[in-house]
């Protein structure tokens, strides 16, 4: 297996500074309530960064089993942080995924993080500008300020890029962990499998195994409120409900919904925000710039699209469409930099790693079982 003795320099970019304070006394392996004795972390993969086994990590899925709960540093007696260390190997292997080369850059770069925020930022209200509807100023009419053939086209394109783009690294993301599997996979279990990918998505229920509860009730808020969110984007392309000249009552389902994703997402940035300022939980200790810009990209765009609300209903023109021009000016890049290149793409690798798991588990009972009938038939 080829080594490459640069590794541990290249990691420091993502955030690993203390792989070689650890000497590999397994503490943090034996106090991981989610190490199990066929996946076993985090010490065997800060081993692997020290001894330079880039290849072997490439093709790993342990470390997007790890949800960095911080148990593993309260009692590593070197301070090696090994929770930022697997955390660090995840930005690694983000980049490792993504085909465009846009996720390094934004990774290893702040001026290319600036770069980009401020590009997707800019030309967003440039295109509002040109594109909007008539200002009418009498009464507030979103729908006309920005027309739902215009916006609701625009989202689609912008939906379809990137989920090829994501899909195209989840595919390499299943080449790399498949890349030592030499069991054809029947068709079946994949479809089988499918519920894995789904339930850990929506509940995050690993994490539930971890000590520190409130860390699973933060993300479970969060991605309740962001899939709440998709789910009423998709319905208004549909119904209008939210795009329209005549918003419904506050008692209205989609509206309901719409106020839990708004507090939901708020409330869980909002501590995440306030955690990483007062460093006081080991999972705040440490903090990466891409981490920096997922939380305030995506407070803003949740904080801006509730003021839109809240403009519609007071029945103030202007500051409607003022705050969703700059609604959509934070939205664009919180998905088009986030979701496919940085920190909201684990929230897809991470299921879809429980999910191959599950396949190449799957896989080899069923050829053991084949093996032994084989064996038994003779």
């Amino acid at each position: 297996m080829r080594l490459n003795i640069e590794f541990t320099t290249k990691l420091k970019k993502f955030g690993a500074e203390s792989t070689y304070e650890c000497f590999n006394c397994g503490n943090c392996t034996a106090i991981c309530p989610l190490s199990t004795n066929d996946e076993q972390f985090p010490r065997k993969f800060i081993r692997y960064l020290q001894l330079g086994l880039e290849d072997k990590i490439k093709s790993s899925i342990e470390p997007w089993l790890c949800y960095y709960c911080g148990e593993c540093q309260q009692t590593c007696p070197r301070q090696a942080n090994p929770g930022e260390l697997m955390m660090s190997v995840r930005r690694y292997l983000t980049t490792v995924y993504d085909w465009t080369g846009l996720s390094k850059r934004l990774y290893t770069s702040t001026a290319w993080k600036f770069f980009s925020v401020g590009i997707l930022f800019f030309a967003t209200l440039l295109i509002i500008y040109v594109y909007h509807g008539p200002i009418v100023t009498e009464h507030t009419e979103l729908e006309t300020f920005a027309p739902a053939e215009i916006v609701h086209p625009a989202g689609y394109v912008f939906g379809t890029v990137l989920a090829v783009i994501l899909l195209g690294n989840v595919y390499r993301m299943y080449r790399y962990i498949m890349s030592d599997n030499n069991i054809k996979i029947p068709l079946s279990i994949y479809i089988q499998e499918l519920w894995t990918l789904i339930k850990h998505f929506t509940t995050q229920a690993r994490l539930r195994l971890c000590e520190n509860k409130s860390l699973w009730l933060k993300h479970w808020l969060l991605m309740s409120g962001y899939t709440a969110a998709f789910i009423l984007v998709q319905v208004d392309i549909l119904t209008f409900w939210s795009l329209t000249n005549n918003p419904p009552p506050a008692w209205h389902p989609a509206k309901l919904l719409w106020t839990y994703a708004t507090i939901a997402m708020l409330y869980a940035t909002t501590v995440a925000i306030i955690g990483r300022l007062k460093k006081e939980e080991p999972v705040h200790q440490y903090s990466h710039s891409t981490d920096w810009m997922f939380l305030i990209l995506l407070w803003l765009t949740v904080f801006t699209g509730f003021l839109v609300r809240v403009f519609m209903q007071l029945d103030l023109p202007l500051p409607t469409y003022y705050a969703f021009a700059i609604h959509l000016a934070f939205t664009v890049p919180l998905l088009g930099l986030e979701v496919p290149f940085t920190k909201w793409s684990h929230l897809a690798y991470r299921p879809f790693a429980l999910y191959f798991i599950n396949v190449k588990r799957r896989a080899l009972e069923l050829e053991q079982s084949k093996q032994q009938a084989l064996e038994e038939a003779q």
